[in-house]
């Protein structure tokens, strides 16, 4: 079957996994005019390119869905909003729809946002240079998910320790033989989390997102009541309807946000980092003009998405953009792909962000499964960003030049930079 598949789709039979890990974009404007939904051997799957496709397919779960035994996450930390569709996924999502609006978002995280990024600055201002998508990006993500947890930021580091060990489980699940340390190492990260998010779920600690989301009132019903028109106890949970979700289920999605909230995050403030800094003058201009910020890191998310792919799975038989797709099939939807089709986005490689139509890249997916903590990641990339450029001098590190790398998340592998060291008092 795969060597009828290949015969079929000769453009994508020739890519290897090197190639979409170094730059899919070279592969994605190959593959778009003629197999925009291409059979790759080195994938087992499909790989969508076009935008309108890839629209189409996320927008469309009951073809193509992610509730499948092969998506990995779910066998580390269970069924949530990320690994379930329909009613479920309605289920799942709804309790932190409300909790995560960009109203509720602004007002809880925008002025500890702007705080966290003037400290971190702060920190790395004496020294002149600094690696910046973990020792500043990463723990800006780290940090502020923590808090949207309910956890201290004092706490950060084992966050990105247990977040650590759960990727890692992740990734051996996808492996073709496991490392079974690294499977058990991520379901103790997950049993670690599960224990110290208890007393934000159960209402006894803290006031976060994620106790929001844990004691959201029923659709439709009296917030100060349950389905059946009692008085709530003191962990009135969550739910759509008449059904709510579990402890455990509360938990499973605080990982899923985990996940988002560090690996994308980080992503997406070191890749639109990485635009300001190769670009010359960019600097300069946004701190002349610092409302120009959203529109670069709009660029930036249409040109290097930091969640490149999404993974889907075909639920039926079907012709996809002249692919004869199979039930069951891996349907892989490049979001990267989508940001550089030139259907939609003229001259696609060039860095422009006074696009006009910068806000239809598909970073944030669309459909059932569009990002719930899109406003949230925004807030922080704003405020990192712009507290970044207040670094005189701030530039890339000539000698030590970045190198985006990435299958499914795509960033600069160490990101160094350097400016102008700031005195101290003491100095």
């Amino acid at each position: 079957m795969s060597g009828e598949r290949s015969d079929g789709f000769p453009l994508g039979a020739a890519v290897t996994l090197e190639e979409l890990d170094a730059d899919p974009h070279a592969v994605h404007h190959r593959l778009r005019p003629s197999e925009p939904v291409s059979w790759l051997p080195c994938l087992d799957g499909w790989l969508v390119t076009s935008h309108a496709l890839a629209s189409a397919a996320m927008r469309d779960p009951a073809t193509f869905t992610v509730d499948d035994p092969r998506f990995t996450t779910a066998r580390v930390i269970g069924p949530s909003m990320l690994s379930l569709d329909g009613a479920a996924h309605d289920q799942h999502r709804a309790p932190f729809a409300g909790p995560f609006r960009a109203a509720s978002v602004s007002e809880r995280f925008a002025w500890s946002a702007a705080e966290r990024a003037r400290t971190l600055v702060a920190e790395l201002a004496p020294r002149g240079r600094a690696e910046l998508r973990r020792e500043f990006a990463g723990r800006m993500a780290a940090a502020t998910i923590a808090t949207a947890l309910g956890m201290d930021e004092a706490e950060t580091g084992e966050v990105l320790a247990w977040y650590d060990a759960i990727v890692a489980s992740v990734s051996a699940l996808s492996a073709a033989r496991p490392d079974p340390r690294a499977v058990a190492g991520g379901a103790s990260a997950f049993a670690t989390l599960r224990e110290r998010l208890q007393p934000v779920i159960s209402g006894t600690a803290g006031d976060s997102l994620l106790a929001a989301a844990a004691h959201a009132a029923p659709q439709g019903s009296d917030p100060g009541a349950n389905p059946d028109g009692r008085t709530p106890g003191p962990h009135p949970g969550s739910c759509i309807g008449s059904v709510r979700l579990s402890d455990d289920e509360i938990a499973s999605n605080a990982a899923v946000l985990l996940f988002g909230g560090i690996e994308t995050t980080e992503g997406m403030i070191a890749n639109a980092a990485l635009e300001i800094l190769t670009h010359v003058g960019e600097p300069e201009r946004i701190r002349a003009d610092p409302a120009a910020l959203d529109a670069v890191i709009d660029e930036s998310l249409r040109r290097e998405p930091a969640a490149a792919v999404v993974d889907r799975y075909a639920t039926r038989e079907l012709v996809f953009g002249g692919a004869p797709i199979a039930a069951g099939e891996l349907v892989r939807i490049s979001l990267a792909g989508a940001g550089r089709d030139p259907a939609v986005f003229p001259d696609p490689d060039a860095y422009d962000p006074t696009r006009a139509n910068l806000r239809r890249h598909l970073a944030f997916a669309r459909g059932p499964h569009v990002c719930v903590g899109v406003h949230l990641a925004r807030l922080e990339a704003r405020a990192a960003l712009g507290e970044l450029l207040t670094l005189p001098g701030l530039r890339l590190d000539p000698e030590q030049r970045p190198d985006v790398r990435g299958l499914v998340f795509r960033k600069p592998v160490a990101l160094h930079a350097r400016w102008t060291a700031r005195r101290t008092a003491s100095d």
